[in-house]
């Protein structure tokens, strides 16, 4: 929160949310007549002008140029965002496209995540970005072992919500059924209802005195990293970055590059948005994001849940991006994303 808004004057605060709302829509550095003429303040533009340098002293907008108009800064978004945005009303139609939207591919996780990016991207104008869910936060229900072929067995891991996901394990020897069966139960008995990353960082302890098929328990064991953690850099969709090429604050080859090669490697964007926030809806602008690629860009995101497994959707874009519009955009799609997750009974796609 930026300090200091208390203190603003009425005409102030009218005044930064005009040019806001004009930057917004027009790319286009703004000058106190524009806001004089395009807005019913009734002030004069030397009125307007003198507030726009208390503005700019503040630190809430600035000149890119000597002769040009004023533009927000980061701290000037900050503001609106959070004290004068009025969040704009989606239409039934656009409420009706995300609904459908989000099962018209299929009713796998992923299908129904990728599916949730490109409605994002359309609808948002900006890049739409999903993250499947957090699994290692969800408690165990059961893991199975179940032999594939000579030397690798296929460990299923079903968490209370209905995700399931499962890892191929190459081991050493050939155990017959009964063995599995045997740690299968003992795995069972001693980690059922534990968090994943609880089991993950106490499964050796919790195991030590379970007597029997010391080689694959062992493995099992050994091979925590693997089962109760996943590799996050999997489980970021992104859609619409055809929509970034449209923008002249990507005119920049560059600037587009690197986010290009942000999106293409996901695990840092994936980990960022995961530990942005714990739950609802969260908007960070410029600077504040601690990604260099994205310094020049906002995030809008929201978390789903299943059950007590949390996942985030989201869009980024340029720091002038409609807040208004996409605040709504990203809160409904949440709600409506949660409710269809959670009414599925579905498995993850491994």
């Amino acid at each position: 929160m930026v300090s200091g808004f208390e203190h603003l004057s009425e005409r102030e605060k009218q005044v930064l949310a005009n040019l806001v709302n004009y930057y917004i829509a027009s790319a286009d550095p703004v000058g106190s007549r524009v806001i004089a003429n395009r807005f019913n303040m009734g002030l004069s533009s030397a009125t307007i002008r003198n507030t726009l340098q208390d503005l700019e002293e503040l630190g809430l907008v600035e000149q890119p140029h000597t002769s040009a108009g004023r533009i927000p800064t980061d701290s000037g978004y900050r503001v609106y965002v959070d004290f004068l945005l009025k969040p704009e009303k989606l239409s039934a139609a656009e409420e009706q496209k995300i609904r459908s939207g989000i099962l018209k591919e299929g009713r796998g996780i992923n299908e129904i995540l990728g599916q949730t990016a490109k409605i994002l991207g359309d609808i948002s104008k900006q890049l739409g970005v999903t993250i499947a869910p957090k699994f290692e936060e969800g408690q165990l229900r059961n893991v199975r072992l179940i032999p594939v072929a000579d030397g690798r067995i296929m460990v299923i891991v079903i968490v209370n919500s209905g995700l399931a996901r499962s890892v191929i394990l190459e081991i050493e020897a050939t155990f017959d059924d009964g063995a599995l069966a045997e740690v299968e139960q003992a795995l069972n008995e001693r980690l059922a209802g534990l968090t994943l990353a609880d089991i993950r960082d106490t499964i050796s302890a919790r195991m030590s005195n379970v007597t029997g098929h010391g080689r694959l328990l062992n493995l099992v064991i050994d091979s925590k990293d693997r089962i109760w953690r996943e590799d996050r850099s999997d489980d970021l969709f992104v859609a619409g970055t055809d929509k970034l090429l449209t923008m002249p604050e990507f005119a920049s080859r560059e600037r587009l590059s690197n986010l290009m090669k942000l999106l293409e490697d996901g695990r840092v964007l994936s980990e960022f948005l995961s530990q942005a926030h714990e739950e609802g809806l969260f908007i960070t602008i410029g600077r504040e994001n601690t990604i260099s690629e994205i310094v020049n860009c906002s995030v809008v995101s929201s978390t789903y849940k299943i059950g007590n497994i949390t996942g985030t959707i989201g869009v980024i874009g340029p720091t002038r991006m409609p807040y208004s519009k996409l605040v709504s955009v990203v809160e409904y799609t949440a709600r409506s994303i949660t409710e269809v997750l959670s009414g599925l009974d579905y498995k993850r796609d491994t």
